[in-house]
C-alpha cells in the first residue's frame, strides 16, 4: 500500500452494524484502495463519490456521533458553473450528509440548503461501483483468477451490481434513491435540483446487498435511524458507565465504551465482540476472549456470549489445512469467496495455540464472577474436550509444554498473539525450528488448569480436579526451569530442539497476569518492563530495545499494543504493584488523548519526547476491540477490584485512583440479582468506597489496605 493510501485509511470514518461495515473519507466518499462498504468479508461498494457538477464540495467538518451510530459531513459548494443561469458563488449552498448502517444496509440523507438571495440550480453527480473483492484481496492477496463481474442493471431509481464467484455463487448489491436520476450511465447518476432562496431539499439513498430492495424514502430512513440508535443504546447499557470529575478521562472511558458497543454483534449465541475494523471485522477467538476478560468485572454477559460461540464452533475433527484437532478452539472465521473456495484456510480456522487455554481461563473467571454453575455445566463437555487437547499436546512435548507447528504452508507460521512471520527468533536473529512453545502460552495453560480444577470441584469431579491441579504445578515448574534467563527475565520461547530463544519481549508480562512466577521473579520482570528498553512513555513495547529484530515501526517487534500493556498492568497489579499499574494507565490515557480518545490496535514504539505525540502505525485497525477494552482492564488493575456476584461483594485490594482523578463512580454494576453504583473518593493517601443505588443495602464493599 502506498503512503497516501495508508494515510487515507488511518484518517477514515467507520460505521458498523452486524456483518457490515463502511469506511469512507471526511467528505463521506469511498475512493481509496482500502475503503468501501463490506458485507460478509466482501466489498459491495468500492466507489461512491459525490460531486456538484464536476466539482468536489468543500469540506467544512465531519464526525461520527459519540454513540458511533451516525456519520455527519458538512460541505459547501465551490463556485458553480451556470446551469442555465448565472454562476453560483462559493459557500452559498450547504450540503449535510448524514448516514448510518442498519440491518446490513447503509442509509444516507443529503440535505441541501440555499443560503443565497437567489435561486440556485445545481447537479449532484454520484460516481458509484461495486467490485465484490474479497477482504483478503483488498488487503493485498493476489488471486490467479476472479469470477465474472456483471453489467450493472438499471432501475428507475438506481443501479444493481452483480458478480458471479468462481464457485458459482452470485453476489448482488444495489444503490437506490428517493427520486429517479435525471441521467444515468456507466456508474454515474445525476440529480438536478432547483433551490429557491432559503429553501431546503432532501435526497435519501440506500446501499446494501441483494438485488431487489424497496425504494429509498424519508420514512424508511427515519424508521431505520430509530432502530439503529435503540440497538446501540442497548449494547452500550450492558457495560456500566465510568465517570469522574476529569472531562478528558471521562471522554476516554466513554469512547472505549462506545467502541466496544460498535464492535459487538448480536449472534444467536449472544453478544460477541468482532476484533477490529477494517481487517478483522469478524469473530476471532483470542481477541474476543481477551476482550471479555478485560471487561468481565463490568459486563459478564459478553463473556457468556463469547464462551457460547466458541463452544459451538469447537473443532471436532483433524484437519492440517485448518490446523484443527478435536477439542481445539477457533482462531478465526471468514465468509468471503476466498474462504469458501479454500484458497485460504480462514473459513473456520484453528491456528491459534493460545485460544484454547484462554477459553478455559475465561470460563473459570466467568464462574467466579457470576456463580453461574448451570451455564458452565452446559458447556462442560466442550471445556473438558479443550482441556484434553491441551493435555495431548503437552504430553507429546519433551518438556511438557504446549507448542505449535502449522499443518500446511497456507496457515499461520506463528500462532500466538504475535502471529507475524518474524515475531519469534533467537538472540542472534535466527528463526527457530518448530514446534515452538511460547512463554505466555504456558502461563495461560497454568491458569487454565487451575481454573478447571476449581470448576471440577464445583461440579463434584474431585479426581479430575486433582489431575488438573497437578498439571498446573508441573507446567509452572517447567516454565521456571526452561524459560528463566540469567539476565533476570524470561525468554520468549523454547524451540523444537528444546533451545531457549533468549529474547526479551513483552510476553512474560502475561505470565504475571496468570500468576505463575514467584513474587521475586515477578518483581524482576516488572522492573524490566518499566525500564526504558521496554517502556517508551506511552506503553510497553512488544520487544526490548537492542534485541536483534527490534524495530519501533514493526507490527510486533518494538511497537506498542494497548491490550498488551494492559495485560502487563493487570499482571503487575496481581503482585501488588499498584504504582506500576497507575503509571501504565496514565501513559495509556495520555496516548488516547493524542489519538482523539480512541486507542488504535497498535502504534509505533519510538520513545516519548517532551511535547511529542505517539507515532501512528498507518494501517492499524481503528477501532479495535481489545484496544478499547484495555481502558477497563487498566482501570481494574489500579483499583485492585474483585467482584463476587453470588455473594454480592466487592473487594478493593489497596485501591489507587488514576492520576488526576479525585472521585470515580461506576454505575449499574451487576452482582447476582443486585445492581449497585460504586463511588470511590481520594482521602489523602487512602481511597474511600461507598455503595449507592436501590440495591445498595444488599451489596457489601470492602477495602483491603
Amino acid at each position: 500500500m502506498d503512503p497516501a493510501a495508508a494515510a487515507t485509511l488511518f484518517s477514515s470514518y467507520v460505521l458498523k452494524d452486524g456483518d457490515t461495515f463502511l469506511i469512507a473519507n471526511g467528505h463521506g466518499d469511498v475512493i481509496g484502495d482500502s475503503d468501501g462498504q463490506f458485507h460478509n468479508d466482501t466489498r459491495i461498494l468500492s466507489r461512491y463519490r459525490l460531486t456538484l457538477g464536476d466539482s468536489l464540495p468543500a469540506l467544512l467538518s465531519s464526525m461520527v456521533s459519540r454513540d458511533n451510530v451516525f456519520f455527519v459531513a458538512h460541505l459547501t459548494n465551490r463556485t458553480l458553473p451556470p446551469l442555465g443561469g448565472d454562476e453560483t458563488p462559493h459557500g452559498l449552498v450547504h450540503l449535510k450528509r448524514t448516514r448510518f448502517l442498519c440491518s446490513d444496509r447503509m442509509f444516507e440523507r443529503i440535505a441541501l440548503t440555499n443560503y443565497g438571495a437567489d435561486e440556485v440550480r445545481l447537479r449532484l453527480v454520484f460516481d458509484v461501483d461495486a467490485d465484490f473483492r474479497d477482504m483478503f484481496e483488498v488487503r493485498g492477496s493476489h488471486r490467479a483468477a476472479r469470477g465474472q463481474s456483471l453489467q450493472p442493471r438499471v432501475r428507475e431509481d438506481g443501479l444493481v451490481f452483480g458478480y458471479i464467484g468462481l464457485d458459482g455463487a452470485p453476489s448482488r448489491s444495489s444503490i437506490v434513491f428517493s427520486r429517479p436520476p435525471a441521467r444515468l450511465d456507466d456508474g454515474r447518476l445525476c440529480m438536478d435540483f432547483s433551490l429557491p432562496s432559503r429553501a431546503r431539499q432532501e435526497l435519501h439513498l440506500e446501499v446494501g446487498a441483494g438485488d431487489d430492495p424497496p425504494a429509498a424514502t424519508r420514512a424508511r430512513y427515519r424508521a431505520a435511524a430509530s432502530v439503529a440508535r435503540t440497538r446501540m443504546r442497548k449494547r452500550q447499557r450492558r457495560l456500566p458507565k465510568v465517570n469522574s470529575e476529569a472531562p478528558l478521562f471521562n471522554a476516554w472511558m466513554e469512547r472505549s465504551r462506545a467502541d466496544l458497543a460498535l464492535l459487538t454483534s448480536e449472534l444467536d449465541t449472544g453478544p460477541y465482540p468482532y476484533a477490529g475494523i477494517p481487517w478483522f471485522s469478524t469473530p476471532f477467538g483470542r481477541d474476543a476472549v481477551i476482550t471479555a476478560l478485560q471487561t468481565l468485572w463490568l459486563d459478564p454477559q459478553l463473556a457468556r456470549g463469547v464462551l457460547s460461540f466458541l463452544a459451538k464452533n469447537q473443532a471436532k475433527e483433524e484437519s492440517s489445512f485448518m490446523d484443527a484437532s478435536p477439542g481445539k478452539i477457533m482462531h478465526e472465521t471468514r465468509k468471503g469467496e476466498m474462504a469458501r473456495l479454500r484458497e485460504l484456510p480462514f473459513g473456520l480456522y484453528y491456528g491459534g495455540v493460545d485460544t484454547t487455554p484462554l477459553f478455559l481461563v475465561l470460563a473459570a473467571a466467568y464462574a467466579r464472577r457470576t456463580g453461574d454453575v448451570a451455564f458452565v455445566r452446559g458447556i462442560w463437555t466442550e471445556l473438558k474436550a479443550a482441556s484434553a487437547w491441551i493435555e495431548r499436546v503437552c504430553d507429546a512435548n519433551p518438556l511438557g509444554l504446549l507448542d505449535y507447528a502449522r499443518g500446511e504452508t497456507t496457515g499461520l507460521a506463528n500462532q500466538g498473539w504475535k502471529d507475524s512471520f518474524d515475531s519469534v527468533f533467537h538472540a542472534d536473529g535466527r528463526s527457530p525450528q518448530g514446534p515452538i512453545a511460547l512463554v505466555e502460552v504456558q502461563g495461560y495453560v497454568y491458569a487454565a488448569m487451575r481454573g478447571m480444577a476449581k470448576l471440577a470441584l464445583a461440579l463434584g469431579e474431585d479426581e479430575s480436579s486433582r489431575r488438573w491441579e497437578s498439571r498446573a504445578q508441573r507446567i509452572g515448574e517447567s516454565v521456571e526451569r526452561h524459560f528463566w534467563m540469567e539476565s533476570g527475565f524470561y525468554g520468549i520461547a523454547v524451540d523444537g530442539e528444546q533451545s531457549l530463544c533468549e529474547v526479551r519481549a513483552s510476553n512474560p508480562g502475561h505470565l504475571l497476569f496468570c500468576g505463575l512466577p514467584s513474587a521475586e521473579r515477578a518483581r524482576k520482570v516488572s522492573t524490566q518492563l518499566l525500564s526504558p528498553d521496554f517502556f517508551n512513555g506511552w506503553g510497553v513495547r512488544t520487544l526490548a530495545v537492542g534485541e536483534a529484530r527490534y524495530n519501533p515501526m514493526s507490527y510486533h517487534n518494538g511497537s506498542v499494543w494497548p491490550h498488551d500493556s494492559a495485560l502487563c498492568a493487570a499482571g503487575m497489579s496481581r503482585y501488588g504493584q499498584r504504582d506500576a499499574s497507575v503509571r501504565l494507565l496514565r501513559s495509556a490515557f495520555e496516548a488516547a488523548v493524542a489519538f482523539d480518545m480512541r486507542l488504535p490496535e497498535l502504534f509505533c514504539g519510538f520513545p516519548r519526547v517532551p511535547g511529542g505525540s505517539p507515532v501512528a502505525y498507518p494501517v492499524a485497525c481503528l477501532p479495535q476491540a481489545w484496544a478499547a477494552g484495555s481502558a477497563f482492564m487498566s482501570l481494574q488493575a489500579c483499583l485492585g477490584i474483585r467482584i463476587d456476584g453470588p455473594a454480592a461483594e466487592i473487594v478493593l485490594d489497596h485501591p489507587r485512583l488514576p492520576a488526576g482523578v479525585e472521585e470515580l463512580s461506576i454505575r449499574n454494576i451487576a452482582l447476582g440479582e443486585h445492581r449497585a453504583h460504586l463511588v470511590l473518593k481520594r482521602l489523602g493517601e487512602r481511597v474511600a468506597v461507598f455503595v449507592e443505588g436501590r440495591d445498595a443495602g444488599g451489596v457489601v464493599a470492602r477495602v483491603c489496605g
